[in-house]
């Protein structure tokens, strides 16, 4: 595997542990200074929870990009290939996690306008592509792909500011987040393993560990919630890895696109039916599918289980279709092939969420609430 030991693997399970253990220590810090989220009219659960478990995945998160770090150095062994980045990408990867976590907590601790959370988040995209927006300035005159370059990295830009608040409005039941993460990350981190890129393999594996750790404390019952510090830099690692996967199969870019399609169209749906009916898209609400569904009946695990179904039944046949799954990712044919797959799945799932609303609308008529 390219670029990276085997034995890096094993020290996976270290990374789960230390999640956990600090998702159960910030627990207790929660409730010392009242990070309790309370049950209302916009929120999905009928229990006072402490929110901020978040933290535990950050910090996992930065503990292993360090020791990448030293790897880079030469102090450890990370194999006889070079890396898939340098040490200004890693330092600007890390600086970006810690910006979206920063906001995040302060929100978590008292509030934040959503001007500044979004600045920070467009700040936190810019992290990411600073080096090679550096190295683009400094060959822009030389370069007459130049301006293509730089709307490309603008649209990545948008990618990431959107990825991290579609996963910030995706949090709300038990699980949802933590289980759809886990599965996104193993998914991309198997695609670039099959590429022969275990380097991405590996940091990608390293960010569904430190979800993984945190999923006991929030699912099936929530002792606590991610919160906003949690659940912005899920986003931001979903699409981090999501970049490395295309960069690992460039021919079967659409890949990761098809991994997240519950979330993306559930959003995206969600968004636009809001802006359309003129309603105040940007401000709180309980419209999302997975919302209605718990409104409508559906218990959390009920509807953890749909949208876990939709990813076993619709999105791992969907990359298998198409070759992302095997060790010939990237193959030529798997390009159209994963284009159909790709329209294929986000038309079902256009389908799957109309039909999924009205449902849910009419039994509510039903019920009469």
């Amino acid at each position: 595997m390219q670029g990276i030991d085997a034995a890096w693997f094993a020290l996976l399970p270290a990374f789960v542990l230390l999640s956990a253990c600090l998702t159960g220590l910030s627990i207790g810090y929660a409730h010392r200074r009242q990070l309790i989220d309370h049950p209302g009219r916009r929120r999905s659960h009928d229990l006072p929870t402490p929110r901020g478990g978040g933290i535990g995945i950050v910090i996992s998160v930065v503990a292993g990009l360090v020791l990448q770090g030293f790897a880079l150095d030469g102090s450890l062994n990370w194999g006889e290939s070079q890396v898939h980045w340098g040490p200004s990408a890693l330092l600007m990867l890390i600086a970006a996690i810690s910006l979206v976590a920063i906001v995040g907590w302060i929100d978590d601790h008292r509030g934040l306008g959503a001007g500044l959370r979004l600045g920070a988040h467009w700040a936190a995209a810019v992290l990411l592509g600073l080096p090679a927006l550096l190295l683009l300035a400094a060959e822009w005159a030389a370069n007459p792909a130049a301006g293509w370059m730089a709307a490309a990295m603008l649209v990545c830009c948008v990618a990431v500011v959107w990825s991290i608040n579609l996963h910030n409005f995706m949090d709300g039941i038990n699980g949802l987040l933590a289980c759809q993460a886990v599965f996104v990350l193993v998914v991309l981190a198997w695609i670039c393993a099959q590429a022969g890129r275990g380097d991405a393999a590996w940091t990608i594996a390293l960010f569904a560990a430190a979800t993984l750790g945190f999923l006991p404390f929030n699912f099936p019952h929530a002792r606590i919630f991610m919160g906003d510090v949690g659940s912005g830099v899920v986003g931001l690692l979903v699409a981090v890895a999501i970049g490395w996967q295309i960069a690992a199969t460039p021919a079967l870019w659409m890949a990761g696109l098809i991994a997240v399609s519950a979330f993306m169209v559930d959003s995206t749906c969600t968004l636009l039916s809001r802006m359309l009916s003129g309603r105040r898209w940007y401000s709180a609400h309980r419209e999302h599918l997975y919302q209605w569904l718990v409104r409508s009946g559906f218990s959390h695990k009920g509807t953890v289980g749909l949208y876990m179904g939709w990813n076993l039944l619709v999105v791992l046949p969907a990359l298998y279709w198409c070759g992302a799954l095997n060790a010939h990712a990237g193959n030529l044919s798997g390009k159209v092939q994963g284009s159909q797959a790709m329209l294929a799945v986000y038309a079902l799932a256009v389908v799957a969420w109309i039909f999924g609303k009205r449902y849910c609308l009419g039994k509510r008529r039903i019920n009469g609430s």
